[in-house]
């Protein structure tokens, strides 16, 4: 056996080391925060674990029912929401919780009662499972006033407010990446130990990216700006070269390739969904609040993500987001068509 080499595996940063490490810089802290964070990353872990085994379990097929969005709900969407909402209730620290696989907002009993809402995708891209594609879960945390009874306009609030947010991606390794406000970290799951390990510390986004991910499949119903946008990826005219599509469809693994890479997602409004199709709360918001913490933007065709106030828990809106200097060309473009 190497000795050396297990003393130094048990030196690890693991984001529960992390999470307590960023506690101690909060001498006024009662660790509720860290609780609650340990439950969200228990409740990745076995839904990474069902993920894995789900062709072999037969969990595959459709659950039968539809979501409230529409979609045909597969049997690990309903695992993954009855997961994440026991594991939140069970942390005794939470007072909301928004899913999108629950048409209300589900209100945890006052004995279990603390003061964080969560809202949360638990298995975004699920109708990929059967392809292998990566897919994950997204979610945001927000905090109420001490000694107020907890309503829904607690959670309608804009992304700024956000005290966390992160997403957990199911993919050829099972990572997770948090923010708490000062930066992005990216952890890895070694399933030899069952933790997550510091990988990616401090992820910063390149200021400009080589790379944009849009489904192509919707052009013919894009506004002018983004027509356009897309247009000057393939065909600049300033002489640079032309940008490379990538698109999975998952929307965890279009947003994690384009932090660490570069470049822009956008997930535009069009004639079909004149609202866009990505929810505020536990998508737009999240991905919002990492893209900005790792020096990018976020912008929805009208204002900065993280502007907007929600006035539904599923409302939907148009979004753009990514390197700072690539977001800014589709503002310029957006900026243009208001002049007209």
């Amino acid at each position: 056996m190497d000795h050396a080499a297990d003393a130094h595996r048990t030196d690890l940063m693991t984001i529960t080391r992390y999470v307590l490490n960023e506690q101690s810089k909060h001498p006024e802290s009662r660790g509720d925060f860290t609780i609650l964070l340990n439950h969200i990353v228990l409740g990745c872990k076995f839904v990474c674990s069902a993920v894995n085994k789900a062709g072999l379990a037969k969990l595959i097929g459709l659950a039968g029912e539809t979501n409230v969005q529409g979609e045909e709900q597969k049997k690990l969407d309903v695992l993954s929401n009855e997961v994440f909402i026991k594991a939140l209730v069970s942390s005794g620290r939470t007072c909301i919780l928004v899913s999108e696989e629950d048409e209300e907002a589900t209100f945890v009993e006052p004995s279990r009662r603390g003061k964080y809402c969560v809202v949360f995708d638990p298995l975004d891209g699920s109708s990929n499972i059967d392809c292998g594609v990566s897919i994950g879960t997204i979610f945001g945390i927000y905090m109420i006033k001490d000694g107020v009874e907890p309503k829904l306009e607690d959670v309608l609030q804009p992304g700024k407010n956000m005290l966390a947010a992160g997403y957990c991606m199911y993919g050829s390794s099972c990572m997770f990446v948090l923010s708490t406000g000062s930066g992005v970290n990216g952890f890895t799951l070694d399933p030899s130990l069952g933790e997550f390990i510091l990988t990616h510390p401090d992820i910063k986004i390149p200021k400009k990216g080589k790379i944009y991910s849009v489904n192509e499949g919707n052009a013919k119903n894009w506004d002018g700006p983004t027509a356009k946008y897309v247009e000057k990826c393939k065909f600049p005219i300033d002489g640079s070269p032309a940008k490379s599509l990538r698109y999975v469809g998952s929307m965890v693994a279009d947003v994690h390739r384009t932090l660490l890479y570069g470049g822009i997602f956008l997930y535009p409004a069009d004639k079909k969904s004149p609202n866009g199709k990505l929810r505020v709360l536990y998508e737009v918001f999240p991905m919002s609040f990492l893209m900005e913490q790792a020096g990018g933007q976020a912008f929805t065709g009208k204002q900065r993500a993280l502007d907007l106030v929600p006035k539904k828990i599923h409302e939907r809106s148009p979004i753009f987001l990514g390197s700072h200097d690539d977001v800014e060309e589709i503002k310029a473009l957006y900026a243009a068509e208001e002049q007209k």
